[in-house]
Parts: C-alpha cells; structure tokens; sequence
C-alpha cells in the first residue's frame, strides 16, 4: 500500500515538472512530501502540487490525516545516485548503518561515486563509503 502511494506521488509530482526528493507517510496520518526543481521550490509550487495530491488522493481513496508539501531545504536529503553526482564538491553529513574505522557519522566534501562506492573528503583524506552501507544522508549548508 504504501510502496503504491510512493509510486502514484512521485508519478503526480515528476507529471508536474518537480523531483520528488523524499516521501514519508506516517503512522499518524502525515503524509510528507518533499520537491526541488533545478530554479528552486515556491509556496506556489508547493500550493500547486498540494491541490494536485488532495484531489488525486481522494479520487484514488488513499486515507491521510494530513498533507504537508515543501522545498527540502538547505540541508537537503541526499537518497538517489545522482543526488551524490548532482552535488558533488559540496559539504554533507553521512550516517552509516555499520560503522566503518569505528565511526558511523561523517561530515565531509563529497566526492566522485563509482560502483556503488562513493569517496568522501574528510580532514584531508579520502574515506571511501558504499552506498549499501549508508543510512541518511544531507548536505550541510556552509554561509
């Protein structure tokens, strides 16, 4: 059920011109979506992919309790590949699901991405991290 709800959101969301960044639906009802588009997300966008959910979720009677459609942020969520391609030489924040070198978190320039392993730049060393191996993801936003 909830693999279907992704799978119609991101079809909607995509349909529109938008990413579909992350999808979350709660066991209380939320359901979260987040957008990013090349020039940035509004609250127009957001209006506008909301409306479109609301009216596309009630024809194909999915039960919610709440909607909520926004930009990811500065600190966007990084899931897919090609978002460690797409920002690559920029600062994130990575947790692992087993530590590597006895550590789980790491904060570094992300760097090239080849076979399923990406190399990060900590401190001035290159830690190379599988992608299998990560738990979450997200940029750190540098002023």
């Amino acid at each position: 059920m909830i693999m279907d709800v992704a799978r119609l959101v991101e079809t909607t969301v995509t349909g529109l011109g938008y990413e579909l960044v992350d999808f979350e639906l709660s066991g209380r009802g939320l359901m979260r979506v987040l957008l990013d588009q090349v020039m940035g997300i509004t609250v127009k966008d957001c209006e506008l992919v909301s409306h479109q959910l609301t009216r596309l979720l009630a024809v194909e009677g999915v039960s919610y309790g709440r909607l909520e459609v926004s930009s990811p942020g500065l600190d966007r969520p990084i899931k897919k590949e090609a978002d460690f391609i797409r920002f690559r030489g920029q600062k994130a924040q990575l947790k692992l699901r087993i530590p590597l070198a006895g550590r789980k978190n790491f904060i570094g320039i992300l760097g090239s991405l080849e076979n399923g392993v990406l190399q990060l730049d900590v401190d001035d060393k290159q830690v190379l991290i599988e992608l299998s191996n990560l738990d979450k993801a997200h940029l750190v936003p540098t002023f």
